[in-house]
């Protein structure tokens, strides 16, 4: 059935998507993180009525500030994608998926953009204590911001709470709470938030670690310094136990991409994770067969991430796409007509909506039927591969196998760091480390590259599911031509270098200015 679709259609749009995403997501971490940052900051202020640490505050929140406001651009775009690139999507499951964004627009946003002018522009205006209390209500409206629109993220990847109405073809919601508290959303969320937090923190020991390597404003410095790596290690912490949780939501409802994240082709008891590994060459019979010149592997590790049991039985992609009886997994093949019968049934039950009034209410019984809507309609989007190689419905295995690897990896040398800074900071010695200084200053760029990382692993793992096992990309693009996709792909990339390229020279030269003129 892949014949009845503009491939290139959807191939361009996907790209557009993800680079709309993936710049956006430049932003948005250090924002939520760096908002909690400049708040404890001011508190400390607060309390303890010491100047330095408001310089210090109002520092950070410039840097906040030139951030957020490049962070909003990006995001309104991102969410008019939807409704230009991907209207079918919109369609199918609009009455869910908005709801999330809506509140986050209507609630933690306007929340968010009340109380930052407060926080910018308050000094000396409002009371210390009233213009704390903005600073608070600002990180927390940044964050509900991300909830909603994570809570919208994870129902694409485990849909919950609804119902499919035949009639309109839609999917309906039914049950805020289960839309909202799944899981999936919980975990999802706070995995999302405390790597962001990770970042920020970061972010504000590398630039600290240049005033220290520059000999500037060394008190602002180190105080930087201390505040930051407690909020990364709290935060790196939080990363790892929620990453644990991720992992067997992944596991139980994204099989195909927790096996990806290993490339795990067999499936086995005990399975080993996979601690270092380089993938070979693709086996053209058996796709996402990869050899593996290099791999060290931790026996049992990987059933244990999956259930904390290390005898629990991981399916591997070969189990997915052949079936396995033994566990009770059924073959693409299997889904592929279960699937078609739900799309033929709808099919059927349209076109006898006026010719036939009887037939039309026994094919509609069977979508209000839940024993058939979870044998049949659980995989509607399968239908659409009908004859089509097992290949089309995996996801690229290598690009998410590394990424995941390579995120893990920096997780935990960011965990090392960040205690070394602490312990070092502490005892006032992280000045005369300046090894250690050039190793913060490198930590910016690599927290950006594994919360890019975090992501890919995210999106791509879950391929070619627009919504899982529901509606694939394919079915999801609007009726445009692929040319105008790519001619807003340049544009989009265009523009969003330039602003990337400006927030850098904007923030970069506020650096240079440093605490004493960088205030507000």
């Amino acid at each position: 059935m892949l014949q009845n679709f503009d491939m290139s259609l959807v191939d361009w749009s996907r790209g557009q998507f993800a680079l709309t995403a993936m710049y956006h997501w430049l932003f948005v971490p250090l924002t939520l993180g760096l908002s909690f940052i400049v708040a404890i900051m001011e508190t400390i202020y607060v309390k303890t009525g010491n100047e330095a640490w408001k310089k210090i505050t109002k520092f950070w929140m410039t840097i906040f500030g030139i951030n957020f406001a490049i962070g909003v651009a990006t995001g309104i775009i991102l969410e008019f994608e939807f409704g230009t690139n991907w209207s079918k999507y919109s369609w199918f499951v609009g009455d869910i998926f908005g709801a999330p964004l809506a509140i986050e627009g209507i609630l933690a946003f306007f929340m968010e953009s009340t109380f930052i002018a407060v926080m910018f522009f308050g000094w000396e205006k409002v009371s210390k204590k009233f213009h704390l209390a903005s600073s608070w209500l600002t990180a927390i409206g940044s964050n509900l911001s991300a909830l909603w629109i994570l809570i919208a993220n994870a129902w694409m990847q485990n849909p919950k709470g609804m119902h499919f109405n035949p009639d309109t073809a839609r999917n309906e919601m039914v049950n805020f709470f289960d839309v909202a508290l799944s899981p999936t959303a919980i975990n999802k969320f706070l995995h999302t938030v405390s790597q962001a937090y990770v970042l920020a923190a970061l972010v504000v020991l590398a630039i600290s670690a240049w005033f220290l390597l520059k000999n500037r404003d060394l008190l602002f410095a180190k105080r930087s310094i201390v505040v930051g790596s407690v909020f990364g290690l709290i935060g790196i912490l939080l990363t790892i136990y929620t990453g644990d949780g991720s992992a067997q939501q992944v596991f139980k409802t994204q099989p195909m991409k927790f096996a990806s994240m290993e490339a795990l082709y067999e499936g086995q008891d005990h399975a080993p994770l996979v601690a270092f590994g380089i993938t070979g060459s693709q086996d053209e019979n058996n796709p996402g067969n990869y050899s593996f010149p290099v791999r060290i592997e931790i026996p049992g590790m990987l059933s244990f991430l999956s259930s904390h049991d290390a005898n629990t039985f991981v399916p591997g992609i070969k189990d997915l796409i052949n079936g396995n009886k033994e566990h009770n997994i059924l073959s693409f093949a299997e889904k592929e007509e279960r699937g078609s019968v739900a799309i033929r049934t709808l099919k059927e039950m349209k076109e006898a909506r006026d010719a036939d009034p009887e037939k039309y209410k026994e094919l509609r019984a069977k979508f209000e039927d839940p024993q058939w809507m979870k044998d049949y309609f659980a995989y509607f989007g399968y239908g659409y591969y009908k004859g089509e190689s097992p290949a089309e419905l995996l996801p690229n295995v290598a690009l998410t196998f590394y990424s995941f690897h390579l995120m893990v990896i920096l997780g935990f040398f960011f965990l090392l760091v960040l205690l070394l800074a602490l312990i070092w900071g502490v005892k006032d010695r992280i000045a005369g480390k300046k090894w250690f200084l050039w190793v913060l200053v490198w930590m910016a760029p690599l927290a950006y590259v594994a919360s890019e990382l975090g992501w890919i692993t995210a999106e791509v793992g879950r391929q070619p599911w627009v919504i899982q096992d529901l509606m694939p990309n394919v079915t999801a693009v609007s009726n445009i031509s692929a040319t105008t996709v790519q001619i807003t792909f340049w544009l989009f990339a265009l523009t969003f270098t330039i602003l990337a390229i400006a927030e850098l020279k904007i923030m970069f030269k506020q650096i240079k200015l440093g605490p004493k003129d960088g205030g507000h």
